[in-house]
């Protein structure tokens, strides 16, 4: 039997509890079809016990945390220093995910820019990548990461994109990374999908964001990192690559920007 192409969930959220009944037939299932690792997001850093658990009982399981900016007015705001400490354990790859939302809770966006500058400092300081989420808010995003940018340079991918091109443009001038979700895979997504062919293929992540956002054939129903190969299908149409060169090349680009991943499974 031919074995799938290995390829890496870059953000899924294990903890929700929609995977309750069956985390570890979802974690198995994802290593089945190939894909080999999968990066689990805590948005709220109360529960990060609770995601880093599942790093450490997984060994394909990595993990991420931050505060979500439609939290950061509820949740108590971080530090700089409560980042990094949590960046110490070997499995927490991430900053994040951190952002603007102007979608849902444009009233807090304050708080957001207060909280996002926290994330991005902690960025800076670890080395680690930064994950944002930016929803509504192209021109306040991009101003925020050129301005701290240039402060000091970060890393940092911009996770589910479905935002504008200016803000692609902005993003990947920088050097950062986009990342494919299934939105990209939604009939009526062209206008994004053409978005992505402005960047270079090194430049590019899959993921599902899972529970949500889910792919066709699954459209509609709960996503799992299993699905990943199907937004990766439709990566791959974009770049006119077949599904292995396009996988490959993710895995490379994953690598890339989440050195630590590597760094820990080389050591074991």
């Amino acid at each position: 039997m031919t074995r799938p192409p290995l390829i890496t969930d870059s953000h899924c959220h294990l903890d929700f509890p929609d995977f309750d009944s069956e985390r570890t037939d979802i974690v198995n299932r994802a290593i089945a079809v190939g894909v080999h690792r999968m990066v689990t997001i805590c948005t709220k850093l109360r529960e990060e016990p609770k995601v880093r658990a599942m790093a450490e009982n997984y060994p394909s399981v990595f993990y991420a945390a931050g505060t979500h900016p439609m939290s950061a007015a509820s949740e108590p705001l971080t530090s700089v220093e409560q980042l990094v400490e949590l960046s110490f354990h070997p499995k927490f790859v991430g900053i994040g995910e951190t952002g603007l939302d102007y979608h849902y809770t444009a009233e807090s966006a304050e708080i957001q820019k207060t909280s996002l500058l926290i994330h991005i400092n902690a960025a800076q300081t670890t080395k680690l990548p930064l994950i944002i989420h930016s929803r509504a808010a192209d021109e306040d995003m991009s101003k925020i990461l050129e301005s701290e940018y240039k402060n000091a340079p970060f890393n940092c991918v911009m996770h589910c994109f479905s935002s504008g091109k200016e803000l692609a443009k902005s993003a990947l001038d920088l050097g950062f990374y986009l990342s494919i979700s299934g939105i990209a895979t939604f009939p009526k997504s062209q206008e994004l999908r053409d978005i992505f062919k402005i960047a270079s293929i090194d430049r590019v992540l899959v993921e599902t964001d899972s529970p949500y956002l889910a792919p066709p054939p699954f459209r509609g129903r709960r996503n799992e990192p299993s699905y990943t190969a199907h937004t990766a299908k439709i990566g791959a149409e974009i770049f006119n690559m077949s599904y292995k060169s396009f996988a490959d090349q993710t895995e490379q680009n994953f690598e890339r920007l989440f050195t630590k991943v590597l760094s820990f499974e080389s050591a074991g």
